[in-house]
Protein backbone atom coordinates (compact mmCIF):
# COMPACT_ATOMS: atom_id res chain seq x y z
CA UNK A 1 0.00 0.00 0.00
CA UNK A 2 2.89 2.47 1.25
CA UNK A 3 4.38 1.52 -2.26
CA UNK A 4 1.55 2.53 -4.70
CA UNK A 5 1.13 5.85 -2.69
CA UNK A 6 4.83 6.11 -3.44
CA UNK A 7 4.30 5.39 -6.83
CA UNK A 8 1.51 7.76 -7.32
CA UNK A 9 3.53 10.74 -5.47
CA UNK A 10 6.25 10.66 -8.06
CA UNK A 11 4.04 9.92 -11.38
CA UNK A 12 2.45 13.45 -9.82
CA UNK A 13 5.29 14.96 -10.32
CA UNK A 14 6.55 13.89 -13.24
CA UNK A 15 3.51 15.46 -14.63
CA UNK A 16 4.33 18.44 -13.65
CA UNK A 17 7.32 18.69 -14.89
CA UNK A 18 8.00 21.07 -18.62
CA UNK A 19 7.72 19.49 -21.53
CA UNK A 20 10.87 18.33 -23.29
CA UNK A 21 10.74 21.18 -25.96
CA UNK A 22 10.75 23.68 -23.00
CA UNK A 23 13.93 21.78 -21.22
CA UNK A 24 15.97 20.93 -24.58
CA UNK A 25 18.28 23.92 -24.46
CA UNK A 26 18.59 25.52 -21.25
CA UNK A 27 21.25 28.04 -20.86
CA UNK A 28 21.53 28.60 -24.70
CA UNK A 29 21.47 31.93 -25.89
CA UNK A 30 22.38 32.78 -29.52
CA UNK A 31 22.60 36.17 -31.15
CA UNK A 32 23.71 37.05 -34.61
CA UNK A 33 25.91 39.93 -35.97
CA UNK A 34 24.70 41.71 -39.31
CA UNK A 35 27.07 40.00 -40.97
CA UNK A 36 25.12 37.14 -41.67
CA UNK A 37 21.48 37.16 -40.06
CA UNK A 38 20.36 34.36 -42.08
CA UNK A 39 22.35 31.57 -41.19
CA UNK A 40 22.28 32.79 -37.94
CA UNK A 41 18.35 32.00 -38.11
CA UNK A 42 18.69 28.52 -39.76
CA UNK A 43 21.04 28.10 -37.01
CA UNK A 44 18.24 29.02 -34.06
CA UNK A 45 15.58 27.11 -36.14
CA UNK A 46 17.51 23.52 -36.18
CA UNK A 47 17.97 24.27 -32.50
CA UNK A 48 14.30 24.94 -31.71
CA UNK A 49 15.20 28.05 -29.89
CA UNK A 50 14.86 31.89 -30.54
CA UNK A 51 17.42 34.26 -31.64
CA UNK A 52 18.76 36.66 -29.32
CA UNK A 53 17.62 39.92 -29.02
CA UNK A 54 20.79 42.69 -30.26
CA UNK A 55 20.52 46.06 -32.04
CA UNK A 56 23.73 46.86 -33.69
CA UNK A 57 24.05 50.22 -34.74
CA UNK A 58 26.22 52.82 -35.94
CA UNK A 59 26.49 56.62 -34.51
CA UNK A 60 27.40 59.31 -37.34
CA UNK A 61 31.13 59.30 -36.82
CA UNK A 62 30.51 55.85 -38.06
CA UNK A 63 31.74 54.19 -34.76
CA UNK A 64 29.64 50.92 -33.80
CA UNK A 65 27.18 50.81 -30.93
CA UNK A 66 25.47 47.21 -29.94
CA UNK A 67 22.83 46.95 -27.19
CA UNK A 68 22.23 43.34 -25.86
CA UNK A 69 18.49 43.25 -25.19
CA UNK A 70 17.81 40.33 -22.77
CA UNK A 71 19.90 39.16 -19.44
CA UNK A 72 23.17 36.69 -20.30
CA UNK A 73 23.95 36.20 -16.52
CA UNK A 74 25.03 32.44 -16.34
CA UNK A 75 24.53 31.74 -19.93
CA UNK A 76 26.19 29.76 -22.80
CA UNK A 77 26.24 32.71 -25.37
CA UNK A 78 27.25 32.01 -29.13
CA UNK A 79 27.63 35.52 -31.43
CA UNK A 80 27.14 34.32 -35.29
CA UNK A 81 29.44 36.90 -37.41
CA UNK A 82 31.25 35.73 -40.96
CA UNK A 83 34.34 37.15 -42.17
CA UNK A 84 32.52 38.42 -44.88
CA UNK A 85 30.61 42.19 -46.59
CA UNK A 86 32.72 44.91 -44.59
CA UNK A 87 34.84 42.74 -42.89
CA UNK A 88 37.08 45.30 -40.54
CA UNK A 89 33.21 46.31 -39.05
CA UNK A 90 31.99 43.07 -39.05
CA UNK A 91 34.98 42.00 -36.95
CA UNK A 92 34.78 45.38 -34.88
CA UNK A 93 31.12 44.57 -34.20
CA UNK A 94 31.90 40.63 -32.83
CA UNK A 95 34.64 42.23 -30.39
CA UNK A 96 32.02 44.57 -29.25
CA UNK A 97 29.72 41.85 -29.19
CA UNK A 98 31.53 39.59 -27.11
CA UNK A 99 32.77 42.17 -24.87
CA UNK A 100 29.30 43.25 -23.92
CA UNK A 101 28.46 39.59 -22.77
CA UNK A 102 31.33 38.93 -21.13
CA UNK A 103 30.93 41.97 -18.64
CA UNK A 104 27.15 41.01 -18.34
CA UNK A 105 28.04 37.97 -16.48
CA UNK A 106 27.92 35.39 -19.20
CA UNK A 107 29.19 31.94 -18.17
CA UNK A 108 30.77 31.20 -21.56
CA UNK A 109 30.82 33.16 -24.98
CA UNK A 110 31.55 31.27 -28.11
CA UNK A 111 32.03 33.18 -31.66
CA UNK A 112 31.04 31.27 -34.20
CA UNK A 113 33.10 32.25 -37.20
CA UNK A 114 31.86 30.26 -40.19
CA UNK A 115 34.46 32.41 -42.50
CA UNK A 116 37.40 33.44 -40.68
CA UNK A 117 38.32 37.06 -41.62
CA UNK A 118 42.15 37.84 -42.40
CA UNK A 119 43.10 33.79 -42.59
CA UNK A 120 45.12 34.12 -46.18
CA UNK A 121 47.68 36.44 -43.97
CA UNK A 122 48.67 33.27 -41.82
CA UNK A 123 52.40 33.64 -42.45
CA UNK A 124 55.15 35.49 -43.44
CA UNK A 125 55.76 35.53 -47.00
CA UNK A 126 57.54 38.44 -47.39
CA UNK A 127 59.76 40.95 -45.36
CA UNK A 128 58.20 42.80 -43.15
CA UNK A 129 55.00 41.05 -43.87
CA UNK A 130 52.10 41.15 -41.17
CA UNK A 131 50.61 37.76 -39.95
CA UNK A 132 47.20 39.34 -39.08
CA UNK A 133 45.54 35.95 -38.89
CA UNK A 134 47.75 36.14 -35.40
CA UNK A 135 46.64 39.16 -34.80
CA UNK A 136 42.78 38.63 -35.24
CA UNK A 137 43.32 35.70 -32.58
CA UNK A 138 44.88 37.83 -29.86
CA UNK A 139 42.07 40.38 -30.60
CA UNK A 140 39.06 37.79 -30.06
CA UNK A 141 40.98 36.48 -27.06
CA UNK A 142 41.35 39.64 -25.52
CA UNK A 143 37.81 40.64 -25.80
CA UNK A 144 37.10 37.84 -23.93
CA UNK A 145 36.11 34.73 -26.22
CA UNK A 146 36.06 31.28 -24.55
CA UNK A 147 36.11 29.24 -27.60
CA UNK A 148 36.01 29.59 -31.41
CA UNK A 149 33.33 27.16 -34.12
CA UNK A 150 34.90 28.29 -37.56
CA UNK A 151 35.06 25.82 -41.01
CA UNK A 152 37.75 25.08 -43.43
CA UNK A 153 40.40 27.43 -42.05
CA UNK A 154 42.25 28.43 -44.93
CA UNK A 155 45.28 27.17 -43.09
CA UNK A 156 44.49 24.64 -40.45
CA UNK A 157 47.67 25.79 -37.62
CA UNK A 158 45.71 28.63 -37.53
CA UNK A 159 44.52 26.87 -34.33
CA UNK A 160 47.24 27.22 -32.75
CA UNK A 161 47.25 31.02 -33.02
CA UNK A 162 44.75 30.78 -30.27
CA UNK A 163 45.27 29.68 -26.31
CA UNK A 164 41.43 28.79 -26.52
CA UNK A 165 40.14 25.72 -27.75
CA UNK A 166 39.25 26.28 -31.76
CA UNK A 167 36.63 23.70 -33.72
CA UNK A 168 37.76 24.12 -37.29
CA UNK A 169 34.85 22.10 -38.75
CA UNK A 170 34.80 20.89 -42.40
CA UNK A 171 32.91 21.54 -45.53
CA UNK A 172 34.42 18.07 -46.69
CA UNK A 173 30.98 15.50 -45.86
CA UNK A 174 28.63 18.41 -47.39
CA UNK A 175 30.64 18.31 -50.29
CA UNK A 176 30.73 15.03 -50.39
CA UNK A 177 27.21 14.32 -50.68
CA UNK A 178 26.69 17.22 -53.26
CA UNK A 179 28.93 15.52 -55.59
CA UNK A 180 26.81 11.86 -55.39
CA UNK A 181 23.56 13.49 -55.82
CA UNK A 182 24.45 16.12 -58.80
CA UNK A 183 27.52 15.02 -60.53
CA UNK A 184 26.10 11.60 -62.46
CA UNK A 185 29.44 10.15 -63.98
CA UNK A 186 30.95 11.18 -60.23
CA UNK A 187 32.66 7.50 -60.20
CA UNK A 188 34.60 8.28 -63.36
CA UNK A 189 35.82 11.66 -62.35
CA UNK A 190 39.42 13.35 -61.22
CA UNK A 191 39.37 16.09 -58.22
CA UNK A 192 41.59 18.63 -59.00
CA UNK A 193 43.39 20.80 -56.85
CA UNK A 194 44.22 24.46 -58.48
CA UNK A 195 47.30 25.06 -56.27
CA UNK A 196 49.67 22.93 -54.44
CA UNK A 197 48.51 24.45 -50.87
CA UNK A 198 45.33 22.55 -51.34
CA UNK A 199 46.54 19.22 -52.18
CA UNK A 200 45.75 17.35 -49.06
CA UNK A 201 42.28 18.42 -48.99
CA UNK A 202 42.03 17.21 -52.74
CA UNK A 203 43.43 13.84 -51.71
CA UNK A 204 41.19 13.48 -48.74
CA UNK A 205 37.95 13.98 -51.24
CA UNK A 206 39.33 11.35 -54.25
CA UNK A 207 39.98 8.83 -51.50
CA UNK A 208 36.72 8.85 -49.91
CA UNK A 209 35.06 9.13 -53.66
CA UNK A 210 38.07 6.64 -54.51
CA UNK A 211 38.40 8.15 -57.53
CA UNK A 212 41.94 9.58 -58.78
CA UNK A 213 43.35 13.25 -58.23
CA UNK A 214 45.37 15.75 -60.16
CA UNK A 215 47.35 19.18 -58.95
CA UNK A 216 47.71 22.88 -60.56
CA UNK A 217 50.91 24.48 -59.92
CA UNK A 218 51.14 28.17 -59.92
CA UNK A 219 53.19 30.94 -59.81
CA UNK A 220 51.80 34.34 -58.55
CA UNK A 221 54.10 37.78 -59.44
CA UNK A 222 52.06 39.64 -57.04
CA UNK A 223 48.82 39.18 -55.01
CA UNK A 224 45.46 38.36 -56.68
CA UNK A 225 46.97 37.78 -60.18
CA UNK A 226 48.23 34.30 -61.16
CA UNK A 227 50.99 34.53 -63.73
CA UNK A 228 51.74 30.54 -64.61
CA UNK A 229 49.48 27.00 -64.52
CA UNK A 230 51.35 23.63 -64.61
CA UNK A 231 48.97 20.63 -64.73
CA UNK A 232 50.00 17.56 -63.15
CA UNK A 233 47.60 15.01 -63.75
CA UNK A 234 45.81 13.47 -66.40
CA UNK A 235 41.84 15.05 -66.80
CA UNK A 236 41.72 13.72 -70.67
CA UNK A 237 37.85 12.80 -71.25
CA UNK A 238 36.93 12.97 -67.94
CA UNK A 239 34.66 15.34 -65.50
CA UNK A 240 36.97 17.39 -63.87
CA UNK A 241 35.96 18.91 -59.89
CA UNK A 242 37.95 21.78 -58.65
CA UNK A 243 38.09 21.81 -54.87
CA UNK A 244 39.61 24.90 -53.43
CA UNK A 245 38.64 26.18 -49.85
CA UNK A 246 37.57 30.20 -51.02
CA UNK A 247 37.55 31.90 -53.92
CA UNK A 248 37.93 35.95 -54.43
CA UNK A 249 38.32 37.21 -57.09
CA UNK A 250 38.24 33.42 -59.25
CA UNK A 251 41.27 34.67 -61.21
CA UNK A 252 43.01 31.20 -60.19
CA UNK A 253 39.96 29.16 -60.26
CA UNK A 254 38.94 30.50 -63.88
CA UNK A 255 42.64 30.05 -65.29
CA UNK A 256 42.79 26.40 -63.76
CA UNK A 257 39.20 25.76 -65.67
CA UNK A 258 40.66 26.43 -69.21
CA UNK A 259 44.20 24.75 -68.40
CA UNK A 260 41.68 21.38 -67.74
CA UNK A 261 39.40 22.22 -70.77
CA UNK A 262 42.69 22.23 -72.84
CA UNK A 263 44.30 19.33 -70.91
CA UNK A 264 40.82 17.71 -72.27
CA UNK A 265 38.47 17.79 -69.72
CA UNK A 266 35.08 16.91 -70.58
CA UNK A 267 33.37 19.40 -67.86
CA UNK A 268 34.51 21.20 -64.84
CA UNK A 269 32.92 21.91 -61.66
CA UNK A 270 34.07 23.88 -58.92
CA UNK A 271 33.39 23.43 -55.52
CA UNK A 272 34.32 26.39 -52.92
CA UNK A 273 33.86 26.56 -49.26
CA UNK A 274 33.67 30.42 -48.96
CA UNK A 275 32.84 32.21 -52.15
CA UNK A 276 34.01 35.51 -51.73
CA UNK A 277 33.16 36.54 -55.04
CA UNK A 278 34.71 40.19 -54.68
CA UNK A 279 36.12 42.56 -57.73
CA UNK A 280 35.32 41.09 -61.25
CA UNK A 281 34.25 37.34 -59.71
CA UNK A 282 30.82 37.50 -61.38
CA UNK A 283 32.06 38.36 -64.70
CA UNK A 284 34.73 35.80 -64.75
CA UNK A 285 32.56 33.10 -63.77
CA UNK A 286 29.90 34.32 -66.30
CA UNK A 287 32.34 34.22 -68.87
CA UNK A 288 34.86 31.08 -68.01
CA UNK A 289 33.76 27.06 -69.15
CA UNK A 290 32.96 26.00 -66.00
CA UNK A 291 29.54 23.56 -65.73
CA UNK A 292 28.64 25.25 -62.02
CA UNK A 293 30.41 26.90 -59.30
CA UNK A 294 29.39 25.17 -55.85
CA UNK A 295 29.58 27.11 -52.64
CA UNK A 296 28.39 27.07 -48.99
CA UNK A 297 26.43 29.74 -47.02
CA UNK A 298 28.98 30.43 -44.65
CA UNK A 299 29.21 33.97 -46.61
CA UNK A 300 25.76 34.78 -48.12
CA UNK A 301 24.95 34.11 -51.43
CA UNK A 302 21.67 35.25 -52.95
CA UNK A 303 23.37 38.03 -54.73
CA UNK A 304 25.88 36.47 -56.00
CA UNK A 305 23.24 33.51 -57.00
CA UNK A 306 21.09 36.27 -58.93
CA UNK A 307 23.45 37.81 -60.62
CA UNK A 308 25.53 34.29 -61.74
CA UNK A 309 22.95 31.21 -62.79
CA UNK A 310 26.36 28.85 -62.44
CA UNK A 311 26.54 29.41 -58.69
CA UNK A 312 24.91 26.59 -56.51
CA UNK A 313 24.59 26.96 -52.39
CA UNK A 314 25.11 23.81 -49.87
CA UNK A 315 23.78 24.56 -46.70
CA UNK A 316 25.95 24.44 -44.09
CA UNK A 317 23.84 25.19 -41.14
CA UNK A 318 23.35 21.78 -39.87
CA UNK A 319 26.98 21.02 -39.44
CA UNK A 320 27.23 24.49 -37.65
CA UNK A 321 23.85 24.16 -35.30
CA UNK A 322 25.25 20.58 -34.29
CA UNK A 323 28.53 21.83 -33.15
CA UNK A 324 26.77 24.46 -31.03
CA UNK A 325 24.33 21.91 -29.64
CA UNK A 326 27.15 19.44 -28.80
CA UNK A 327 29.60 22.00 -27.04
CA UNK A 328 26.54 23.77 -25.38
CA UNK A 329 25.71 19.64 -24.24
CA UNK A 330 29.36 18.73 -23.73
CA UNK A 331 29.65 16.42 -26.36
CA UNK A 332 32.28 15.19 -29.09
CA UNK A 333 32.19 17.34 -32.13
CA UNK A 334 34.49 14.60 -33.95
CA UNK A 335 31.27 13.10 -35.26
CA UNK A 336 30.49 15.95 -37.46
CA UNK A 337 34.03 15.80 -39.66
CA UNK A 338 32.90 12.93 -41.38
CA UNK A 339 29.29 13.17 -41.22
CA UNK A 340 26.88 15.13 -42.12
CA UNK A 341 23.90 15.40 -39.24
CA UNK A 342 20.10 15.64 -40.78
Amino acid sequence: MKSTIIIEEVVNKLDHLPSPLTTRMPNIKVFSGSSHPDLAQKIVDRLGIDLGKVVTKKFSNMETCVEIGESVRGEDVYIVQSGSGEINDNLMELLIMINACKIASASRVTAVIPCFPYARQDKKDKSRAPITAKLVANILSVSGADHIITMDLHASQIQGFFDIPVDNLFAEPAVLKWIKENIPDWKTSIVVSPDAGGAKRVTSIADRLNVEFALIHKERKKANEVASMVLVGDVKDRTAILVDDMADTCGTICHAAEKLIEAGAIKVYAILTHGIFSGPAISRINNACLEAVVVTNTIPQERHMQECPKIQCIDVSMMLAEAVRRTHNGESVSYLFSNVPY
